[in-house]
């Protein structure tokens, strides 16, 4: 038995004006996805638990079949376990995003996305500054894809290490428009290590504001990458294997270092496509080929496309529209076409709702289609928020998806 399950980040959302009142998963023309569901199980699920924010990072280890209750230490660090970086129980990992702050807001959370190897210079740029301006600097920046990258403090003690995971940061993404200081305030912020935290970020602006990467980026019409926003922070986690656990071996394709993090720590094989780029222009062409072939030698598959979620985040109906039609030519419909003679089981859902008219993430149930090659169909008639209503899918929480699927539990 084969198992895969497609994820179109993000492409859940609320009716939309401009497309007649349809979600942008409504309006897509989508046979293949369509056809899946037709012949498959509908219904809502919801990847994220009460207590935590409706990040990608919490969506998405639900999704691969870990409780985030159990699991969850952080964003940081889940993107550091795709990087290859080590690091030890006193180090806490933020992510870091290069961003372009005017008048002291976030004007642009990921700097115009800015290409990575203009960031790559950047985050080295900002590694000398901070060595030369202290004797003993316990940070180091890693740059990461585009507008995405790690920095790693190394703290004296295991308690500051846990001071400082569990201070309250905020995703640049949701705080478009609204000034940086008022969101890095209170008493927590206060204390010596998160001030010091703060003071990093402000600080990178002496050494960015100025540099050559920035003044070209401005005379070309870009934002600058003029600040660094440092969020998403904890210490490493410790994820089961997901083979002992589901004794089934898995692989994830996407072009973004947080979910390969996640696999990473699972036990995953990752699978590297030229032209992921988690962006607009990600090669769906070669992840949906890629695909096919990473079914020929694993039990499961997980499929990540980043970009109706960056549509979403842009507020940009069009692009999002597109991404979902995208993936259901060149990834869904080739996909599902290799595995025809065989027995197999296949999900499509997205990890969480990233709706234009909001700019971010929300905690809203998402829909979920399970398709089973040996097995009749239910009433669903689409993929998205009412067409999966019609079906008789219970809702359970998003973690038990592979146990529903293992199991025949729909």
């Amino acid at each position: 038995m084969k198992y895969v399950i497609f994820i179109p980040d993000g492409s859940s959302d609320y009716p939309i004006d401009e497309l007649d009142g349809m979600t942008p998963l409504k309006a897509a023309d989508t046979p293949n996805i369509d056809k899946m569901a037709k012949a498959g199980f509908g219904g809502l699920t919801n990847n994220v638990p009460d207590e935590y924010t409706p990040g990608s990072d919490v969506a998405n280890m639900s999704i691969f079949g870990f409780n985030p209750a159990n699991y969850y230490t952080g964003r940081g660090p889940l993107e550091a376990g795709s990087m290859g970086i080590e690091t030890t129980d006193k180090d806490v990992i933020f992510r870091c995003n290069t961003i372009t702050q005017k008048d002291g807001c976030m004007d642009d959370f990921n700097a115009g996305h800015i290409t990575s190897q203009e960031a790559k210079i950047l985050m080295e740029a900002l590694n000398d500054y901070f060595n030369e301006k202290y004797d003993d600097f316990k940070g180091k920046f890693y740059p990461g894809v585009s507008y995405r990258h790690l920095f790693v403090y190394s703290c004296e003690t295991i308690e500051d290490a846990q001071l400082l995971a569990n201070l309250v940061t905020m995703p640049p993404h949701d705080i478009a428009g609204e000034n940086l200081d008022e969101n890095t305030t209170g008493d927590k912020w206060d204390e010596k290590l998160p001030s010091f935290i703060k003071q990093i970020m402000w600080d990178s602006q002496n050494i960015l504001k100025d540099h050559e990467i920035n003044k070209k980026r401005i005379a070309d019409g870009k934002k600058a990458a003029n600040m660094v926003w440092l969020w998403g922070q904890g210490v490493t986690p410790s994820l089961p294997n997901f083979k002992d656990v589901y004794d089934l071996d898995a692989a994830v394709i996407t072009g973004v270092d947080l979910l390969k993090g996640i696999g990473v720590f699972a036990g995953f094989d990752i699978i590297n496509v030229p032209g992921a780029t988690g962006y607009f222009d990600t090669d769906y062409v070669a992840k949906g080929k890629y695909a096919i072939e990473a079914l020929k030698n694993h039990d499961v598959l997980f499929v990540h496309v980043e970009a109706p979620d960056e549509a979403g985040h842009a507020s940009n109906t069009e692009e999002k529209v597109k991404a979902i039609e995208r993936i259901d030519k060149y990834i869904v419909g080739p996909v599902l076409d290799s595995l025809k003679g065989e027995d197999f089981k296949a999900a499509i859902l997205p990890d969480h709702p990233t709706p234009v008219s909001v700019g971010t993430h929300t905690r809203d149930d998402v829909p979920l289609i399970i398709y089973s090659s040996d097995r009749k169909g239910d009433e669903c008639e689409s993929f998205d928020e009412e067409g999966v209503l019609k079906g008789n899918l219970d809702k359970k929480e998003g973690y038990t998806l592979m146990n529903r699927l293992i199991n025949d539990d729909f």
